[in-house]
């Protein structure tokens, strides 16, 4: 289900939670207190982060990481939990810069009501496709973004899959693909506030092309 566009190595899933689950985790994730990480808002995004080895490790949480990797051995095998966090963000905001995940799968999960969301085609989730090249590092993903623009995403006229954001949507990806949280405008007040779940699976695999 989801998104209407699809890409090898991009995968969305829609309503991926029970109702009770999604309900449990946004509760958690509203009241919990563990969002102990601040980014600075102009250079990082107005955003707060909370992570699996600093309180967020809820057996919920968990629970949901391991059978998320139960239940799709195919895209899963091999590739054990390694981490997972969640951001919460300001009612309006550009996100997160563009960037690439130290692991091998990527599931990215939305938690915040539908009705939070002002603008339905946006606010999720924007993954370009080029591959970065099989010598590259990982350090030089993410600390040069004006290189991976103009070497990777430039060539391919910034190919990529654009998810727009749904309460209870996943979407699961190769981390060694790039990508940026869309624009947003979410209602104002802190019930509203745009909040993701990311679990990361596995070692980047470095394959050529």
């Amino acid at each position: 289900g989801g998104g209407g566009n699809s890409h090898p190595g991009i995968a969305v899933v829609d309503d991926i939670l029970s109702p009770r689950a999604l309900h449990r985790i946004r509760r958690l994730l509203l009241e919990s207190t563990v969002w102990y990480q601040t980014k600075m808002p102009l250079r990082f995004g107005g955003y707060a982060g909370a992570y699996i080895d600093d309180g967020l490790h809820d057996r919920i949480l968990l629970r949901l990481a391991f059978e998320l990797n139960d239940a799709l051995p195919r895209i899963m095998e091999g590739h054990p939990l390694k981490y997972l966090w969640a951001y919460k963000y300001d009612s309006q905001y550009t996100g997160i810069n563009t960037h690439a995940d130290q692991a091998a799968v990527n599931v990215n999960l939305w938690i915040t009501p539908d009705d939070a969301n002002l603008d339905p085609d946006s606010g999720g989730l924007v993954v370009f496709t080029a591959k970065p090249p099989s010598d590259w590092n990982f350090e030089m993903y993410n600390a040069d973004a004006d290189r991976v623009a103009e070497e990777i995403l430039g060539p391919t006229k910034y190919a990529n899959v654009t998810v727009p954001y749904r309460s209870n949507r996943a979407v699961l990806f190769d981390s060694m693909l790039f990508h940026h949280t869309d624009a947003f405008r979410f209602k104002g007040g802190y019930e509203n506030r745009r909040i993701n779940l990311t679990i990361l699976y596995g070692e980047m695999q470095r394959s050529g092309g």
